[in-house]
């Protein structure tokens, strides 16, 4: 179990004899920062927190009002696996705060705390579980594909395979539950399924597999990408994000699924479906959120089994959101699948800008459309337009001119944190279109 409290910490680190203390948290764009204390300055760190110079972070703080505090988070203490046993290492998220005290408006951390006490005064809790994908190749210059596996694929003498194992066992040490894990669709692509959990503490945890991945493959020689697009004419990695929210009912104080309905469509309660319709209005304006980078958009193409178009189905994968099937007595497990954003996004922010859709739509009483139960990608141009079947942005740019426009992202994230995104997002672009690429040289240098 792991510790909840100072107190409960302290004893830890002292049965432990841990020697260091890294402190974590991410800035705006999802990059996992931090710095290392030594054991004699937890108590510090945990009374009025670490001071630090936020000035570097993206999209922290200008120079001249630089100075910020992190705060640990005594509930994310764990030692970590891969670090000497003779002096053990341990990691601890933190809140960011201003030195008055105040949250730091800007800590994606507090972002998604911010959205999910929105929700609270609603009366529930969100709980998502990430599907996350990723690549092994053979070092961060090259994308060599280590295997010709497919989807389940069981390879003899699989290196990658082992390297997936060493992950989940470090993921376990860690105390964060593996559902299962298997070899994915395109060559030397894998996936780690994390149990369901509550929003906040499944984003620690999707910033810990994405560290853990990396550090056990780097181990072994090998390096671990979550980038969305890493090989052209291969599937893209997604990050199918299963969702819910949860209600407290009278008595004993039990969560109630507040999207399952016995008699209901699918078993949708009327929540359920508002906010479905909340996330399909909304998905062309969260989508820069969701998928933030210049190559997640290589990935979001016809052919490649990630959703293209705005619409939701049960069984139809090629539809934004899937409802999967309910089983009879597992009315917990009742839930939409959002399969839009990537691995590589930043989970904190992602989170809020979709829970701040799915609950717009229950706050407004959005209708739901009909299921779509052909197979998008078939269907012409016109019959897509009949359906009013939407598609999501082209491009960054496209999905960036969808955010700017939107208030719901802007009160999701927060009006400092929505600017700073913007101009980032917009600087991105302006650097990718003025690139020469290797197609460009390869198709225009021999006949122009």
């Amino acid at each position: 179990m792991r510790p909840k409290t100072k107190a409960e910490v302290m004893k830890l680190v002292k049965e432990r004899k841990v020697r260091y203390i890294r402190l974590w948290f991410t800035d705006v764009l999802g990059l996992l920062k931090g710095f290392t204390i030594t054991v004699d300055e937890l108590p510090r760190a945990m009374g009025d927190g670490m001071g630090f110079d936020g000035s570097s972070i993206e999209g922290f703080a200008r120079i001249e009002e630089s100075d910020m505090v992190a705060r640990p988070d005594p509930s994310t203490f764990a030692i970590l696996p891969w670090e000497s046993k003779d002096q053990p290492v341990a990691r601890m998220f933190c809140d960011i705060h201003m030195p008055d005290g105040k949250p730091f408006a800007a800590d994606p951390r507090y972002v998604l705390k911010r959205n999910l006490e929105r929700a609270k005064k609603m009366g529930f809790s969100y709980y998502v579980g990430p599907e996350l994908e990723y690549f092994y190749f053979n070092n961060p210059k090259n994308t060599i594909v280590l295997d010709k596996g497919g989807y389940f694929d069981l390879t003899p003498l699989d290196v990658a395979q082992n390297v997936r194992n060493e992950t989940v066992s470090a993921l376990e040490d860690l105390g964060i539950v593996v559902e299962y894990s298997h070899h994915e669709v395109a060559s030397s692509q894998h996936e780690i399924d994390l149990r369901y959990s509550d929003a906040l503490s499944m984003a620690d945890n999707v910033m810990t597999y994405r560290l853990v991945a990396k550090e056990i493959a780097q181990g072994r020689g090998l390096h671990a990408t979550f980038m969305p697009k890493p090989v052209y004419g291969i599937n893209g990695s997604g990050m199918h994000t299963h969702q819910s929210l949860f209600s407290l009912k009278g008595g004993k104080g039990q969560k109630k699924n507040a999207f399952f309905e016995k008699k209901g469509q699918y078993h949708l309660s009327k929540v359920a479906r508002q906010f479905i319709a909340g996330l399909l209005k909304h998905a062309c304006e969260i989508t820069s959120v969701t998928n933030q980078w210049v190559n997640s958009y290589k990935r979001l193409v016809p052919g490649y089994e990630a959703p293209v178009y705005i619409c939701w189905a049960q069984m139809n994968r090629s539809a934004l959101i899937r409802v999967p099937m309910y089983k009879p007595g597992k009315e917990k497990s009742t839930r939409i699948e959002y399969r839009v954003p990537d691995p590589a996004c930043n989970p904190y922010l992602a989170f809020s800008v979709m829970l701040a859709a799915g609950l717009e739509g229950i706050e407004k009483q959005y209708a739901l459309a009909e299921p779509a139960n052909d197979n998008i990608y078939r269907m012409t141009d016109e019959e897509r337009e009949r359906a009013r079947i939407r598609s999501l942005p082209e491009d960054l740019l496209e999905a960036i001119k969808a955010t700017e426009k939107s208030e719901l992202v802007k009160k999701a994230l927060g009006e400092e944190l929505f600017h700073f995104f913007i101009r980032n997002k917009k600087l991105e672009w302006d650097e990718y279109k003025a690139q020469v690429t290797q197609y460009e040289i390869n198709k225009y240098l021999p006949i122009l």
